[in-house]
């Protein structure tokens, strides 16, 4: 195996939901294996036995917006610890559903966390860490809810949230990308699934590869 497949990488998708991440989740970790890597797929809040509990807390049960962004980082910090950082250290990729990009975008963003206190716990639960590549699928609020919507799925309640609050979150997703545009790619998922699989290949392939 060469060298550059033998460092790990830690690559995350974020957008509403809505905007199709799973489905290209799949693709680039079937991608990346196809060219050797070893891949651990993850998500947030999660990733751990003790992450999942705390995700079935912070998806459905009302709380104060501070305790919800500590409770996001108390999970993070354990994924990081038992997951995240031990596998990018034996070499292993790790491919993950959101990371504290979606925290700045719905805490931040769509509740109006300070910014200041989002700064402090990033700093210090992941600091100086970050992606490699995050991969923003941006999506019209309004088509996220239709497609979230014929999923037949009961929404959590995040998802039971009305249209400015995804306005505020996707324009916090952007501003995100902007503060960080050496690590942020936006990917418009308003298209057909071939030809967002395409450019993400095409960015996976220059971000990590090239």
């Amino acid at each position: 195996m060469s060298s550059i497949l033998a460092r790990g990488r830690f690559i995350t998708f974020e957008g509403i939901d809505g905007a199709g991440k799973s489905s290209q989740i799949a693709a680039v970790v079937e991608l990346l294996r196809a060219r050797g890597c070893d891949v651990d797929q993850t998500r947030e809040p999660g990733g751990t036995a003790l992450g999942e509990r705390l995700r079935e807390l912070l998806l459905h049960e009302p709380m104060d917006l501070e305790t919800e962004a500590m409770l996001m980082f108390a999970a993070r910090r354990e994924h990081l610890a038992a997951r995240i950082l031990p596998a990018l250290a034996a070499g292993r990729w790790v491919v993950s559903d959101r990371f504290s990009d979606a925290t700045y975008a719905y805490q931040v963003g769509g509740r109006g966390l300070d910014a200041a206190k989002f700064a402090a716990l990033e700093a210090w639960v992941h600091p100086g860490f970050q992606p490699d590549l995050t991969l923003v699928f941006d999506l019209p609020p309004e088509v996220a809810a239709a497609r979230v919507a014929n999923t037949g799925v009961s929404p959590d309640r995040f998802e039971r949230e009305q249209r400015d609050f995804f306005d505020r979150v996707r324009a916090a997703y952007l501003d995100r990308a902007r503060m960080a545009p050496q690590r942020v790619r936006v990917v418009a998922a308003d298209r057909a699934p071939e030809a967002i699989r395409a450019e993400v290949a095409a960015i996976v392939a220059e971000r990590c590869f090239g």
